[in-house]
Order: C-alpha cells, then structure tokens, then sequence
C-alpha cells in the first residue's frame, strides 16, 4: 500500500509513519516543518515539504498516485482556538477541503482522519460512544466535527471513503526508542510532568481537587500513542476492503486521574515533581472515559500499551536521551 502522511512528522504522524513501514508499506509525509520535526522522518519514507493551504502543492505531490491519505496536519490547541479561531478555519477546514478536493482529483479514495473526542464536548454519559451527542464546547473540536461532516457529504458525492477516528488523550513514545523528537511548546498533562522530572519547570499545576472522583482530581483516557498508529493501519486496510466509512473512538476506555499520573511519574522517574493544587479550570469535566467496542467490532483494535506505567516509561526515555545531547 502507498499511503502518503499529511501533518506525518509530528508526534503522532511520525509513529503512524511506522506502523505503516513496520508492515512493508511505502510511505511519504507531506509536513510544513511548522511543528513538525524533520529529525522525525524515518529514512524510509519519502518527504514532501509543503503547507496544506498550498493547493498547488498538495496537487503536485498527490498526482505521484496513492492508495490512501492520513490527515494529521490540523492545529490542535483548544485554548489557542477561542482565541485565534481564524487560525483554526483556515488551516483546520480550508486546509482539510484542500486535502479531500485533491484527493478525489488525483484517485486517492480512502481517507483517515486523525479526529477527537473534542467533538463530543461535556460528557452525558460514560464511557462516550459514537452514539453520543456532538456538541464541542471548543472551537478546535468544532473544526474536527465539521471535518467529518464534510467528509460525510464528499463520500457521498463524490465516493471519497472516509475512517474518522476520535481519539481520546494521546500519550506515551515508541517503546522502542525510535522517535525521540520531542514536541514543540507541550501543553498536555504527561508532557508537562516530564518536563517537571527534566527540570526546565518548576512544578506541575493540578487543576482542580474537588472533583467527584477517588482522588479529588480529573480522570481522563489516555491512549498510547503506538496504539493509535495502529489503528491507522487497521483503518486504512478496513476502507481498502470494505469501501465504507466508519467513525470509531480511540482509547483505552480506563481512566486515569491526574494524581495517579503525577505518583506514577515519581516512582518510574525518581524525581520529586512538586505539584501545586491549583482551582479548577472552566469546562473541564470531572471524568472523560472512552468506549471503543466499535473499534473492537470493525478494526479488531485494543489498546495494548496504554496503562500509565508504558505511557510514562516510554516518555522518560525520550526525555532522558534528549537531556543528554
């Protein structure tokens, strides 16, 4: 299978980027560098620099054939997008009709979308199904949602077959300590502790300890990131057979509270990692627990790595080889 990685040298990208070539498939990653890394490229894949927004770009590097497209070049900051929602239209929609129009053009019919939980907004029930409401409390999750919506609309007007997938909190590193690029300005939980245990900050802020939960703190799905990349894989053989689309959930469907995170990394990186109790942040609901039984069902997927002892292990290592450069 050729696949080619839109957004494929960041985080995420680079380990779907393996998954893909583990198997023997050819891959190319087409990345602006805007945060991506170009150290993050396996030597086998093909790299395409250039911007999503860049049609003629994205046409060129298409017309080379391709079995399949991953999308993964959106932005991603929640905050960041109540704030610059513009930024967010333009790279996010603009960018990803860009991506499916090319696509169709060019006879790339079968399409993954790296999607998010973001599209639900505030849990009704748990664990989250794909049956659950779509009410984004965020504008990037709305951006994710509108994406599948259109998706929806050129399948069936166009026959582009599309796999969303809605992940819930990626996390961890290659367990084998392939990718060790680090991600740029982190602002996610595990990211933020192991820069705790590095040192280049000072304290962990918990935000809120009054939650209805065991502990007092959020829980949260978090989901090895190789898991993921998995599900890539499964998605695109699922499309290359089936020719029909599926929108699926991504996580472990066990939740993790801020604190067993924060004690976890204590005991697997040695280091004390202050934490300050800190009020709650609006929005952020007690606990977001995923089901992924559709995923199960149609791609034969589980989440193999994603108990906190891997996510963290496989974070520190990384952390540790880049302290020492």
């Amino acid at each position: 299978m050729k696949v080619l990685l839109f957004g494929g040298a960041g985080y995420i990208g680079t380990h779907v980027a393996m998954a893909f070539l583990d198997r023997g498939d050819k891959v190319g990653i087409f990345d602006n560098l805007s945060t991506g890394l170009r150290s993050n490229v396996p030597e086998s894949a093909e790299f395409f620099e250039g911007d999503i927004l860049d049609r003629a770009r994205v046409a060129e590097v298409l017309s080379k054939g391709w079995d399949a497209a991953v999308h993964l070049a959106a932005f991603k900051a929640a905050g960041e997008s109540m704030v610059q929602p513009e930024k967010y239209s333009e790279n996010n929609i603009t960018g990803s009709l860009i991506i499916m129009t090319e696509c169709e053009k060019h006879g790339c019919m079968n399409f993954i979308l790296s999607s998010s939980a973001a599209t639900y907004g505030e849990p009704q029930y748990l664990p989250i199904d794909e049956k659950h409401p779509n009410k984004p409390e965020n504008y990037y999750g709305y951006t994710k949602y509108c994406i599948e919506e259109n998706l929806k609309w050129y399948s069936k007007l166009k026959g582009l077959r599309f796999a969303a997938l809605r992940y819930f909190n990626a996390a961890g590193y290659d367990t084998e300590g392939r990718m060790l690029g680090l991600e740029r300005n982190p602002a996610n939980l595990i990211p933020v502790i192991m820069e705790c245990a590095a040192g280049i900050r000072k304290s962990v802020n918990i935000f809120g300890t009054d939650y209805d939960t065991p502990d007092g703190t959020c829980i949260r799905d978090y989901v090895h990131v190789t898991d993921l990349a998995e599900a890539h894989v499964a998605a695109a053989d699922y499309l290359m057979k089936t020719k029909e689309d599926l929108i699926v959930n991504l996580g472990s469907e066990k939740g993790l509270s801020v604190r067993e995170i924060v004690e976890t990394a204590r005991r697997v990186t040695g280091e004390p990692i202050p934490s300050v109790d800190s009020p709650r942040r609006p929005g952020d609901p007690a606990k977001l627990v995923a089901s992924s039984a559709l995923a199960h069902e149609k791609l034969g997927w589980t989440a193999k790595r994603s108990d906190a002892e891997t996510l963290i292990s496989s974070t520190w290592k990384v952390y540790q080889a880049n302290m020492k450069k």
